[in-house]
């Protein structure tokens, strides 16, 4: 069995990548935006988590998370979340042709990947590079031409508190495998 090394730093900033099972492009769909939603609030009622940023695609999700002080278990998070949107959604997208021995062993079902991508923010200049990633990611996957017409990100928040101008662009494509995108 694999033993997967993860950060563990209570209070900390993370990064994050989760992707649907076999990149299938469901999540911004109105039901599941909906379940997400009020799976985060769920989650955040019993564990607390501030969400910094956050980017909904079809097939994937970036955010970055800051912990509460004494509390780096954001992996328990992350299962209670998938767990409420695949029991609200689960229905309507769940494949059963897909399920194969191990994912019945780890009572999954197929909208999720069972891994994801975390990544610990190091500083400034890291968070403000995962910050500018995440938000121009709907246009790296061409989704849009500017990050300001994707409607599911906080992208627009920042632009409102003025972090963002609203026609803010990254020039430069920044390197997949450096985010955690597959």
């Amino acid at each position: 069995m694999s033993h997967y090394r993860r950060a563990n730093t209570a209070g900390a900033t993370y990064f994050f990548t989760v992707v649907t099972y076999r990149r299938r492009p469901f999540l911004c769909d109105e039901d599941v935006r909906d379940a997400l939603k009020q799976a985060i609030n769920k989650v955040r009622e019993k564990h607390p988590f501030t969400i910094d940023a956050w980017v909904l695609l079809p097939d994937h999700i970036h955010t970055i998370w800051t912990l509460p002080p004494n509390d780096a278990n954001f992996a328990l998070r992350w299962q209670l979340i998938k767990r409420y949107v695949t029991q609200s959604c689960g229905a309507r997208l769940h494949n059963p042709q897909w399920m194969n021995t191990s994912k019945a062993k780890h009572r999954e079902s197929t909208l999720w990947q069972r891994r994801y991508w975390e990544h610990q923010i190091r500083d400034e200049l890291d968070y403000a590079k995962h910050m500018d990633y995440l938000h121009y990611n709907p246009v790296k996957h061409q989704l849009v031409k500017q990050v300001k017409d994707w409607p599911y990100s906080t992208f627009h928040r920042y632009v409102k508190q003025g972090v963002y101008d609203e026609n803010w662009a990254i020039e430069v494509l920044l390197e997949q495998s450096d985010f955690g995108d597959e």
